[in-house]
């Protein structure tokens, strides 16, 4: 096969596919891409190509890093595919939670500087969200969405608090949050109902649910000040699932996704409704490509990261 743009997408991953050493074989390899963790550096002004590489784990897995960090990598290796494959431009484009400001960049509604500085003060609040007011967070196994959110719902109209669903990931595949007391409570109804499988999650923030309205205001302040361009391609948006065509549609998304779900699954399936064949995941891992296959196993996704994968694209150079 050889990829048609027309039916190509691009997609973004999102916190949790991070990785110790994440971008420094590409860096390596492409001298553009050392230079997309060169301008991070000097952006942040601190070593952020030392703690993706280096590490400690720890430090890279803190939030205020790791977010930065991973639209880092992910902005490299798309100014690498692009530097390989000019006449490549994807349809449409999509990322999960934190990957949608690197859809953002592919689409150009937002430039690397804007973007990267907008995810570094998402990170700091909401970490600071997390340390004011404790929530966490859950992922379901072997349950539908709606038998998910209905117990959710159930949970929260009956007890001081509340749960959500925050990611609707793929079918069987489900993450909640909320406060600690209705996570608990909702946690062992879903087991009761018959979840395959419960998993906390190592996080103490209940991203994606109407808690962490409670500490973004310095966020709403940096996004409202962030320049925001018309994309250039559409983007998929995690808070819709739909098209984010205008300046208008983007502000409004990113004012919304952090207290709202990510319909991933929704997500995924508008694109495939709009003719996408071949998914390309751009990012370390391969999570959302996973995903994909639980989504749809009609469809083809790629995914690039370290040298080698980008030559087994099906691209003629």
């Amino acid at each position: 096969m050889t990829l048609d743009p027309q039916k190509t997408a691009f997609l973004f991953p999102g916190q949790g596919s991070q990785t110790l050493g994440m971008g420094r074989d590409l860096s390596l390899k492409e001298h553009i891409a050392a230079e997309v963790f060169h301008e991070a550096d000097l952006i942040l002004g601190y070593p952020l190509s030392e703690i993706c590489w280096d590490g400690p784990v720890e430090v890279l897995n803190d939030t205020y890093y790791t977010q930065p960090a991973l639209l880092t990598h992910s902005i490299a290796v798309l100014r690498t595919f692009r530097d390989l494959y000019p006449n490549m431009k994807p349809a449409t484009t999509a990322g999960h939670s934190l990957g949608e400001y690197s859809a953002l960049v592919a689409a150009e509604a937002l430039s690397f500087p804007d973007a990267l500085r907008l995810v570094q003060e998402r990170g700091r609040t909401m970490k600071a969200s997390g340390e004011q007011q404790p929530g966490g967070m859950a992922a379901i196994l072997g349950l539908s969405v709606s038998e998910v959110e209905s117990v959710c719902t159930q949970v929260t109209a009956d007890h001081e608090g509340g749960v959500w669903v925050a990611n609707d990931n793929c079918p069987g595949q489900v993450v909640i949050s909320g406060d600690l007391n209705a996570l608990s409570m909702a946690s062992e109804r879903l087991k009761e109902m018959g979840a395959r499988k419960v998993v906390r999650l190592a996080i103490s923030i209940a991203s994606h649910s109407p808690i962490m309205e409670f500490g973004l205001g310095e966020y709403y302040q940096a996004l409202k000040a962030t320049t925001i361009n018309r994309p250039q391609i559409p983007i998929i948006g995690n808070v819709s699932a739909s098209s984010l065509i205008s300046v208008a549609d983007v502000r409004s998304e990113l004012q919304a996704q952090l207290i709202s779900r990510v319909r991933w699954t929704e997500s995924i399936r508008t694109m495939i409704d709009n003719g996408i064949t071949t998914f390309i995941e751009m990012g370390p891992g391969s999570v959302l490509t996973g995903l994909l296959r639980r989504i749809d196993g009609s469809v083809t996704g790629f995914a690039i990261d370290v040298p080698a994968s980008f030559a087994s694209l099906p691209i003629p150079n």
